[in-house]
């Protein structure tokens, strides 16, 4: 029953934050201004906050379907793009792309090196944790935490290595706090597609998911071919990584309480959760995305520092939870 009623109070939770994400900011904007006619209001919502909220949307999708597939894969609750140090390789590859003279097409550069990044973060995080056989969920945890705090330092070096006055520091670092970027008209319509095979791929992995969940022997006996499994999955979740650090800088813990906050909700199995968690992270990350443009107007409060404010304590609380 649950399951059922899910995606359509999902999707009307994502059209009442649509709406308030359209009107809300630096000024309100009521509905029947942009919704009829022409003139600044319409201007201001249509050219202006749509694009940027159709941006929120699909970066809170991507990190909460990332979360999802690492938390799978990893058979670790606690697993999210941020901790497990994914999304700090995709900033320090989108850090490469910004700061050095660019060798690939122009618009290439960035979203190639920062999957590069978080695909070898994620790769790198899984031999650690797998050193010795057998999954050892805390050594992920910690070698995902140890490999962050490497990448922010690495990050912070090229900042003062290659950061001069032709290079607007101040926006790389904002970016590096988390703020949704606005895109524009042609970049908002390769979302679509781009979340569609996002979503797709994981709903096609849910079953050798839900068998990992089991144990590696178990899957192995209902026909999963786990190596592959694995590594279609980190390459999926890593490009989920790779492009909402694009688009999003870094922002935390969305990858880590959706997918939990759905678990309890709905159960376990990824099939109905792929779809769940893009709407529900995405409706999560508009929200955000108006609180940070809307709190402070019209000045902007970083995406990020809000997402680690609630992100923060809910670690904390599953980490004693799973204590006890």
């Amino acid at each position: 029953m649950r399951a059922r009623h899910a995606t359509p109070l999902l999707a009307a939770a994502l059209l009442v934050a649509a709406v308030l994400a359209l009107s809300g900011g630096a000024a309100w904007v009521a509905p029947a201004q942009w919704l009829g006619g022409d003139g600044l209001m319409h201007d201001l919502v249509w050219v202006w906050r749509a694009p940027r909220v159709a941006a929120a949307f699909f970066v809170g999708a991507c990190l909460a379907l990332a979360g999802l597939l690492f938390q799978g894969v990893f058979r670790n609750p606690l697993a999210e793009p941020y901790l497990l140090g994914s999304a700090s390789g995709a900033a320090v590859g989108a850090a490469i792309a910004l700061l050095l003279p660019q060798w690939l097409p122009p618009g290439w550069s960035l979203p190639l090196l920062a999957f590069a990044g978080a695909w070898g973060a994620s790769w790198l995080v899984l031999a650690v944790g797998r050193a010795g056989g057998g999954w050892q969920p805390a050594r992920l945890l910690l070698a995902g935490v140890a490999l962050a705090a490497i990448l922010s330092a690495l990050r912070g070096l090229l900042l003062m290595l290659f950061g001069d006055e032709s290079t607007n520091l101040r926006a790389l670092i904002s970016w590096q706090l988390g703020g949704v970027q606005t895109p524009t008209a042609a970049q908002c319509a390769a979302f679509v597609p781009l979340l569609v095979l996002l979503a797709a791929g994981a709903r096609r992995l849910a079953f050798g998911l839900d068998a990992l969940g089991l144990g590696e022997q178990a899957a192995h006996g209902m026909g999963v071919r786990v190596p592959r499994l694995v590594a279609q999955a980190v390459l999926l979740a890593a490009l989920a990584t790779a492009l909402a650090v694009c688009w999003g800088g870094l922002i935390g813990f969305v990858g880590l309480v959706v997918p939990h906050l759905l678990r309890w909700w709905l159960g376990p199995l990824h099939g109905r959760l792929v779809p769940a968690c893009v709407l529900a992270g995405g409706t999560a990350m508009v929200l955000v995305d108006l609180i940070a443009r809307a709190a402070l107007a019209p000045s902007e409060i970083p995406a990020g520092l809000l997402t680690a404010l609630v992100g923060g304590p809910f670690f904390l609380g599953l980490l004693l939870r799973r204590r006890e």
